[in-house]
């Protein structure tokens, strides 16, 4: 499989000791560990959010750091916090997801008025949004369909890789496998979660402790003592 991403003794201060990691095509990755582990901090690093003290980290084999909007756009990342404007209608949250496609008049043209309508409502359809939100305020919606929306932007992004930090924190449990279902359709992942239970729908799982990368393996060879030894205080 094609090299995607690839980290080389990557590290940012106490936040994250070395590392060194391939991220390949069509490889969907779980990453666990107790909070405080980095793993926000090494999402970050993926994405160019946060950048090493030492190390480095490339693309397809280029400089990450070095990348052109139009090549960045090829990581999608779902945050935390989802980043939604508030003030924006839920088409104009989506639209923004293809930012990374268009220049300056396409991104004023989104702000005023309805671009590509029918592109957005087959988005809504497949995160399960109803379409008569389509022109409502992200500030008039639920923190379910919040998240829908936030899942259709990534989807208007289309990336190569996505990067989710923790996406089914505080969700229902329907709603979390909406939303787990939807980014394994993906074609790369790689996903930080709370819930080891669920590292048997991916390729491979990754561990942190403390900071440190302390497991990469199949979900098979993941047993209960490694994840007690993981999770462990």
């Amino acid at each position: 499989m094609i090299a995607l991403l690839e980290l080389h003794q990557v590290s940012l201060g106490q936040r994250l000791r070395p590392v060194s990691l391939t991220i390949r095509a069509e490889e969907r990755v779980v990453l666990l560990g107790a909070s405080g582990a980095g793993k926000t901090t090494l999402l970050n690093l993926c994405n160019g959010s946060l950048r090493p003290e030492a190390g480095t980290i490339r693309w397809k084999g280029h400089p990450l750091q070095g990348l052109k909007r139009q090549q960045r756009r090829c990581i999608g990342t779902l945050w935390q916090d989802l980043r939604l404007i508030d003030e924006l209608s839920v088409i104009q949250n989506i639209n923004s997801g293809a930012l990374g496609r268009h220049g300056l008049l396409w991104a004023i043209r989104n702000l005023l008025g309805r671009l590509e309508p029918k592109v957005c409502l087959e988005l809504m359809k497949a995160v399960q949004l109803e379409p008569a939100l389509l022109m409502r305020n992200i500030q008039d919606l639920s923190g379910g369909q919040r998240q829908r929306v936030a899942l259709a932007r990534l989807l208007r992004q289309m990336p190569e890789l996505v990067l989710a930090d923790e996406p089914l924190s505080a969700l229902d449990p329907p709603l979390a496998k909406d939303v787990l279902d939807i980014l394994l359709t993906l074609p790369s992942c790689v996903i930080s979660l709370h819930r080891p239970e669920l590292m048997h729908r991916f390729d491979r799982v990754l561990g942190l402790r403390n900071g440190e990368l302390v497991l990469d393996a199949s979900p098979e060879m993941v047993n209960r003592q490694v994840l007690e030894e993981l999770f462990a205080r």
